[in-house]
């Protein structure tokens, strides 16, 4: 039987140069979608899936993640004075339990994959999910609920990568799977492919920042030469381990935003805010007050 996936490791190190100048002094894992910070739905998806302690891989002036993860006691203390006891409970929620965080420095720019590397002590010997922050879904279960569910099948175990369908036209933007026999819930992976041409895409399933990985990884990076970019590739280290382990894949049923740009963030922040119950009334009675002219 598979062990029990308790740890997840969330990469956070990352410059942000994509969203420039808001990420020169802020974190971009600290961007709101509505009024929630990107890394907080990240954590809450993980919390969902029933994991129970929360690895952040950190660099220089992230801070304020960890302050966000941690207790503000004048901030608490203001909220009870003055009665506000639901904005009180929200923020108390949010915060995993006492001695369940922990953070590591990533101390250079070198990938995902050396990020990755940087949690080996922390989580051991031991299975993992690993969430890459940026990416955000609209999904019910959560997506690594749904895969956490594909793990504990008997029939698969090993490593498990979350997957969604893309346009045909859009797969040389994204890492593909080569899909082999099984259901969506739970697929067999026979390989990978990074941004392929249309014409050449084993399939138009693309990897979305989901992952179920096995401990064995950690080795295969501590010795992975550079690639892409000249950083530590985890995709090549997965590709080598594939040889090995059982690579699973689910298609899971939501939808995932790609908040690392511009586009899939500002298309988040309007459907997410179209969610709420508390706000979409107004904020759709807004949307039909603008006048969009020849824009639209």
């Amino acid at each position: 039987m598979s062990k029990r996936v308790r740890t997840a490791v969330f990469p956070v190190a990352g410059l942000g140069t994509r969203f420039l100048p808001a990420t020169k002094a802020m974190p971009k894992e600290m961007l709101t979608v509505v009024d929630r910070p990107l890394i907080q739905y990240a954590v809450d998806e993980a919390r969902e899936a029933g994991i129970e302690h929360f690895v952040f891989v950190t660099g220089r002036n992230k801070g304020v993640i960890e302050d966000h993860f941690d207790r503000q006691f004048e901030l608490e203390t203001t909220l009870e004075a003055r009665g506000k006891t639901e904005a009180l409970d929200e923020l108390r929620k949010d915060l995993p339990s006492a001695g369940h965080s922990s953070f590591t420095r990533q101390q250079e720019p070198l990938g995902l994959g050396h990020a990755v590397w940087c949690a080996r002590e922390i989580v051991g010997n031991n299975p993992f999910a690993l969430l890459l922050p940026d990416m955000i879904f609209r999904a019910q279960p959560g997506v690594l609920r749904q895969m956490i569910d594909a793990y504990e099948d008997e029939q698969n175990g090993g490593n498990v990568i979350g997957v969604e369908e893309c346009a045909w036209e859009d797969v040389s933007s994204y890492g593909v799977v080569v899909r082999g026999e099984g259901p969506d819930t739970g697929f067999t992976i026979n390989g990978m492919v990074e941004k392929p041409k249309r014409e050449e895409a084993p399939s138009n399933l693309f990897i979305s920042g989901r992952y179920i990985l096995q401990p064995e990884i950690f080795n295969l990076l501590a010795d992975q030469a550079k690639g892409a970019g000249g950083e530590i590739q985890l995709t090549d280290a997965m590709q080598v381990l594939m040889q090995e382990q059982r690579f699973t894949g689910v298609k899971y049923e939501g939808k995932v935003f790609d908040c690392g740009s511009k586009l899939g963030f500002l298309t988040a922040n309007v459907l997410f805010a179209l969610d709420r119950d508390d706000i979409r009334d107004g904020f759709i009675k807004e949307l039909r007050n603008l006048d969009f002219g020849d824009q639209l």
